[in-house]
């Protein structure tokens, strides 16, 4: 019995008239001959071709578009333009109808917002199959890499009863009666008889878990799914996403710039090398779009020169404190061309300026580092000079930040100090706090949201659109 072959092995195969067995659904059916099928292998699709009246009329008004079939046959040349190969049917089989009235796919083009209504449909599509085959590869390509550096994979919790950032807006999880939970003598929800027998919440960050395992194992990294109730409904905000955080023991913050520069290369390389087809298609469909926008808004490079954008060049690093000089003193904030404009040290950056320092000044990836303390979070490692601490973010073109991160605090007077100073619970943290006094260690790490590197690397410019099932506020289908 012949297994089946899938298309993008297909088209890269000699024909020779040798029989194949083929299984896909179907894009088109031209002239009740042509039969055009795509199986997701590949953003290829290959032809089928039905002699005339090789087949009962009965059998071929079942051929639709998003029909699935079985066909066998015979691989020969394709004389046809723009393809090498084509599969001759000698057998065929629908394995499952479409009503082609109903189908909502049909063959023309639809709009993100359409196809995140169907989300259950819109892998099917070219954008959709190109952008999961990507995160793929490039989910793949970060455990790779970690391996090939001896990093150690440590799954952090979801749950938790710490906010690691303290941002707030955290997913309560709970057994209670939402009705009538247990109270306590105040009328307060008694959190003692919940089923941890403490308030919890699903995740922001693998964070500070991860840095314990890196006291005891050195290198380590987490990848996991993390979430925030925050009521956003922008274009780069979910409710639930992915975060790649290392952390890794005796690193300084310019070790820290090193590898976070060394990963971004090596997964655009992966990216370059495993992702050629899907890569040119997303390429033209960006360059399509941009072409829609006025000219001042448009991205002066295409979405594969950017790709190499971030391999061909070594980023430009700086301090904070020399970045906010270079834009308080460039020509849009003069003229107040920035929709916030820099007056003074201690700003809180936005993405029109870190793309500004990226895209027109440096011309290059940037990595900014020793932010002012009171901008950032309560771990970061505080410099000598009590105003800044040893943060770190990477800037990229198109997108701003794609990687935050920083030294940790790893002086127990310093930490405990700073979250005092912050007024952040020292219960919760006391196991973290601990950490500080059995063998404490300098150490760094980062995050890297997962999501927003397939943005950049898709050319895609809405996050719900690179993620197989977005949640955001008001949407939890599928």
């Amino acid at each position: 019995m012949i297994k089946r072959t899938k298309i993008k092995d297909l088209l890269v195969t000699a024909p020779q008239g040798q029989s194949i067995v083929l299984m896909g659904w179907v894009r088109t059916f031209r002239n009740n001959q042509f039969i055009s099928i795509s199986d997701g292998s590949t953003i290829l699709t290959i032809q089928a071709v039905v002699e005339l009246d090789q087949f009962e009329e009965s059998l071929l008004k079942r051929i639709t578009t998003g029909a699935c079939l079985s066909i066998k046959g015979k691989l020969v040349a394709s004389p046809a333009k723009g393809q090498l190969v084509e599969v001759k049917v000698d057998e065929l089989e629908v394995l499952g109808d479409s009503d082609p009235e109903k189908y909502p796919l049909q063959p023309k083009k639809h709009s993100f917002e359409f196809l995140r209504e169907i989300a259950h449909l819109r892998p099917r599509t070219n954008t959709f199959g190109a952008v999961m085959r990507v995160r793929h590869a490039m989910a793949f390509a970060v455990h790779k890499f970690f391996n090939e550096k001896g990093f150690v994979y440590v799954n952090t919790p979801i749950i938790t009863g710490s906010d690691a950032e303290g941002a707030g807006a955290m997913f309560r999880v709970t057994t209670f009666d939402p009705e009538n939970p247990p109270r306590d003598e105040a009328g307060h929800v008694d959190h003692s008889q919940d089923f941890f027998g403490r308030e919890t919440n699903l995740t922001v960050s693998g964070q500070l878990e991860g840095e314990s395992y890196a006291m005891g194992l050195g290198e380590i990294y987490t990848f996991g799914p993390t979430f925030r109730a925050e009521n956003s409904n922008t274009t780069r905000h979910l409710a639930e996403f992915w975060m790649i955080e290392p952390e890794m023991a005796f690193y300084d913050i310019n070790d820290n710039m090193d590898l976070a520069q060394e990963m971004l290369q090596y997964l655009m390389k992966y990216a370059l090398e495993h992702c050629g087809d899907d890569l040119a298609f997303l390429d033209k469909r960006a360059s399509d779009e941009e072409m829609t926008k006025p000219q001042a808004q448009r991205n002066e490079l295409g979405l594969i020169d950017r790709i190499k954008f971030i391999i061909e060049n070594d980023f430009q690093r700086l301090t904070y404190t020399e970045a906010i000089e270079i834009l308080r003193n460039s020509t849009p904030n003069k003229k107040k061309k920035f929709q916030y404009i820099i007056e003074q040290w201690g700003a809180d950056l936005q993405s029109e300026h870190e793309r500004f320092l990226v895209e027109k000044h440096f011309k290059k990836p940037v990595i900014l580092y020793n932010y002012p303390k009171e901008i950032k979070s309560f771990y970061m490692r505080q410099n000598d000079d009590g105003k800044t601490v040893g943060a770190m973010d990477v800037l990229f073109p198109g997108i701003g930040e794609i990687i935050g991160g920083s030294a940790r605090e790893e002086r127990y007077d310093k930490l405990l100090t700073r979250i005092n100073e912050m007024g952040l619970p020292e219960e919760d943290l006391k196991w973290y706090i601990e950490l500080r006094k059995f063998g404490s260690a300098p150490h760094s790490g980062f995050g890297l949201g997962f999501e927003r590197l397939i943005l950049f690397v898709t050319g895609m410019t809405n996050i719900r659109d690179v993620i197989p099932f977005p949640r955001f506020p008001g949407n939890a289908e599928f």
